[in-house]
């Protein structure tokens, strides 16, 4: 244990996010601990060894993968290879589940303890995964309160750690100060756009989300738009699309301040995902879009593989529609433009903020460190220590 060798694997963004945050709060626990494997910038600067780059995973989708997936099979052989030449303390897969949790059975074969940071949405889809998932890691670090009771009836080891956002955002975040640090008009009326982080995302919704401030502008040409982008890449993709539209003069991009712009708004439109969540903990009434090529769709609906009432984080959190969804067909300008002027001029939105709050308490439970916690307890616990 004077220094052990963490081999962390993320995926997206928002993994990179939560992986520097954990990395962080393991480093205080374990000084001399080296981190290494799949990462993001924000896990480089916490000082994890990238192997590779979080971009090399950065695919969704049930039929999407299929063009990448001889890159994606190289990766996880090299990856094993790797991992079993020179045995890590702990590997933890961060969110990233397709990948992690098909390699995850030969790692804990060999006798490497396996944690599963983000649980699968195996209570939303596919429960059947939870054995296979319960045969092929040792812990589950749920980041949402329903998450461990699922795990707990199938008698699969989990904790209920929280959401490191909600530990970093303020209960309470000021629309003009955000409108300060951006520069923007305080006494205006703002959409935030957010159409993914992802760029196959960003292409499947950046069309529309174009298509919806042309809409608006017609509706209501007071309405000002904002957008925050998660890298170079994506806002390409999406300015091509706000291009296409004739839209892209009257779209103020932004690259990441994601927190800011969201603050800054009254009302948000975005991917479904992380995002959703912290737009929640934001406090700001949004209107949330997903899209899947049409036949991942079909697979969903015809083999009810999906079970959840709802896939926009806030009205699982909530157990009720709190805020619009929209999946594929209904994700048009026709459509999210009037929920989003429903959303400017909804009558309860204290109550909405209300309802925010009380996620809010519920997920801040110092979930970085709740994390690291679990990891050194189940690395001490296969020691012998």
């Amino acid at each position: 244990m004077s220094a052990p060798l963490i081999v962390l694997v993320a995926g997206e963004t928002s993994g990179d996010n939560l992986g520097a945050r954990l990395i962080h709060a393991l480093r205080e626990r374990l000084p001399g601990a080296r981190f290494a494997g799949i990462a993001g910038p924000r896990m480089i600067a916490e000082g994890c060894e990238a192997w590779e780059h979080i971009d090399s995973l950065s695919v969704m989708g049930l039929i999407e993968i299929i063009p990448h997936l001889p890159r994606l099979l190289r990766i996880r052989r090299e990856l094993i290879d790797r991992v079993l030449r020179d045995p890590p303390a702990v590997y933890v897969g961060v969110d990233a589940k397709e990948f992690n949790l098909r390699l995850a059975p030969r790692l804990k074969e060999a006798g490497i303890p396996v944690v599963q940071y983000v649980s699968p949405q195996v209570w939303a889809w596919r429960q059947g995964r939870v054995k296979t998932i319960g045969k092929a890691v040792d812990l589950v670090l749920c980041l949402l309160p329903f998450e461990k009771p699922f795990y707990d009836a199938h008698q699969v080891k989990a904790e209920f750690v929280g959401h490191p956002l909600a530990d970093q955002i303020p209960m309470h975040l000021d629309a003009a100060s955000a409108r300060r640090a951006l520069g923007l008009d305080e006494a205006s009326t703002y959409i935030a756009l957010l159409p993914g982080s992802r760029g196959g995302e960003v292409s499947r919704l950046g069309p529309d989300f174009a298509q919806t401030v042309r809409w608006m502008r017609e509706c209501r040409p007071d309405i000002r738009f904002i957008a925050a982008m998660a890298s170079g890449k994506v806002r390409d993709v999406f300015e091509e699309a706000l291009s296409r539209a004739g839209v892209l003069d009257l779209v103020r991009v932004f690259d990441g301040r994601a927190q800011e712009v969201m603050a800054a708004s009254d009302a948000i439109l975005l991917a479904s995902g992380t995002a959703t969540l912290e737009a929640t903990l934001v406090k700001r009434p949004m209107v949330v879009a997903y899209r899947l090529s049409w036949f991942t769709s079909f697979l969903l609906k015809h083999l009810k593989l999906f079970k959840a009432p709802f896939f926009a984080q806030p009205n699982l959190l909530a157990g009720r529609q709190i805020v619009p969804e929209y999946f594929n067909s209904e994700v048009r300008a026709d459509v999210l433009g009037p929920a989003l002027i429903d959303q400017l001029e909804r009558a309860d939105r204290a109550e909405l903020v209300q309802t925010f709050t009380r996620i809010h308490e519920t997920l801040r439970r110092d979930a970085s460190a709740s994390a690291a916690d679990a990891i050194v307890h189940l690395v001490k616990a296969n020691n012998g220590q």
